[in-house]
């Protein structure tokens, strides 16, 4: 490939000491990679004259043929460049976490980044990155998996929830005491408010009141409608929180070991589109922390 690129530009300048200007090489590495390539044909490319250079007639048939396959070869890397930065991008993540936290801030990363054409997959899954057709996935797990990219989004906590409607009123959750007086929502087993309860040293409620729902977004939808008190996690509640629907009717929370992950493969974590992607993901989370911070000091 040295060989004819060198060739290449020996033929359009007809000198080998401007091609070798062009190349930033020295005029001998020119002249030698010409003379390899000729060797290699068995076929004389140029007429070697004092202060001239100019091509055979075969010089210049293959002159046209390497300007052409250059030229393809330089139109196929500005196509696959301008991939890198544009066209689809296709993310995976969970139904919760697309439900309640990507899908109400997707306009704002079109708006910013027309170019990119966003795919959005949901499922309960972990994708298999050599089998599907996924750039990005966001996961809720407890760490880096071998051969994959792995940026933390998100470090969780798990703190009650509540309508801001039972704020209100005779049995007002502006007194921890009244948690008694209002049903607990579960997700898959009662484990959780147990340890919420524990740590907040309250005794004697019933864990084995309230529904238990399967998916962390109902228990959220349930705590939104007023049905009763959830546990949610931080990702997850903070577009609620931070709108107004949802309030922390107790500030404390417990720590989780798992977080949210901006997973993808190692070869491909340095695309530009997936940099972009990532970037603007982490933005929103710390925009997010620091709109937390305020609320709080509310």
């Amino acid at each position: 490939m040295n060989a004819l690129v060198a060739f290449e530009a020996a033929a359009r300048h007809e000198s080998f000491t401007r091609a070798a200007e062009e190349l930033c090489v020295t005029q001998g590495a020119v002249s030698h990679q010409v003379k390899a390539l000729e060797a290699e044909l068995g076929i004389r490319l140029f007429v070697r004259k004092p202060q001239r250079l100019s091509l055979t007639v075969a010089g210049s048939d293959y002159y046209g043929v390497a300007r052409e396959a250059l030229d393809r070869v330089a139109a196929g890397t500005d196509r696959l460049l301008k991939r890198q930065n544009t066209g689809v991008l296709t993310v995976s993540t969970s139904p919760n976490f697309a439900s309640k936290w990507l899908v109400h801030r997707l306009g704002r990363f079109t708006d910013s980044f027309p170019q990119i054409d966003l795919r959005l997959s949901a499922t309960k899954r972990h994708i298999d990155f050599t089998k599907d057709d996924v750039d990005v996935a966001i996961r809720h797990g407890d760490g880096p998996e071998q051969g994959l990219s792995y940026t933390r989004l998100y470090s969780e906590q798990l703190f009650p929830v509540c309508s801001p409607k039972l704020m209100q009123g005779r049995k007002s959750l502006r007194d921890i005491r009244n948690l008694a007086h209002h049903k607990l929502l579960h997700l898959d087993n009662r484990q959780d408010w147990s340890k919420w309860l524990a740590i907040a040293d309250i005794e004697g409620l019933d864990l084995s009141r309230g529904p238990v729902f399967d998916q962390a977004s109902m228990v959220i939808d349930a705590a939104l409608s007023g049905q009763g008190v959830g546990l949610a996690r931080t990702g997850l509640a903070v577009h609620d929180i931070l709108n107004g629907h949802l309030v922390r009717p107790f500030e404390l929370s417990l720590n989780v070991n798992y977080a949210y992950w901006i997973v993808c493969p190692n070869p491909t974590a340095n695309l530009p589109k997936i940099e972009i992607f990532r970037n603007w993901l982490l933005s929103e989370a710390k925009e997010d922390t620091r709109r937390l911070a305020l609320n709080s000091g509310d």
